[in-house]
């Protein structure tokens, strides 16, 4: 229980940013996102949505959401830790100095897969997460990330 209440002061929130491109089914990428999450972090995850224009004129709407609920959002990360290969968890162990930020760990999650109930990495396209942690350190990010079941 110490355990878990610790983890749950040290996570201040989670920003998700996505684009819903004019091919796709914006409720579709919506439940993509959502699908990363726990139930009980969905019901109050609110998009805010801003129009865009493409390279070609192509309409294109940014959804952004914030995720407070700091007791919930340890069992969001470990849902994403628990969903990942161990393949994508070796490859972000790999390159985590490239993820982390000022007590930020920057993650992006395809959303084909997403949609599809699976959770794996790509660069092309993404769901972009930014997981703040209070007040913590790279090397304490990093811990914490193993703790979650975000790194091997």
């Amino acid at each position: 229980m110490e355990k878990n209440r610790d983890l749950t002061k040290s996570v201040g929130y989670i920003d998700v940013r996505v684009f819903a491109h004019a091919t796709e089914n914006q409720a579709k990428v919506e439940t993509a996102t959502k699908n990363l999450f726990t139930e009980a972090l969905t019901e109050s995850l609110v998009f805010e949505k801003a129009a865009l224009s493409g390279h070609h004129s192509n309409p294109i709407i940014l959804l952004t959401a914030k995720l407070t609920d700091r007791k919930l959002l340890p069992s969001a990360l470990e849902k994403i830790g628990a969903n990942l290969s161990s393949l994508d968890k070796a490859q972000l162990n790999d390159e985590i100095k490239l993820h982390l930020e000022k007590g930020n760990l920057y993650l992006r999650f395809d959303k084909q897969a997403a949609f599809l109930g699976q959770t794996k990495f790509t660069q092309n396209d993404p769901i972009h997460l930014k997981v703040h942690f209070r007040d913590k350190t790279s090397d304490e990010v990093v811990e914490l990330a193993k703790q979650f079941g975000l790194l091997p």
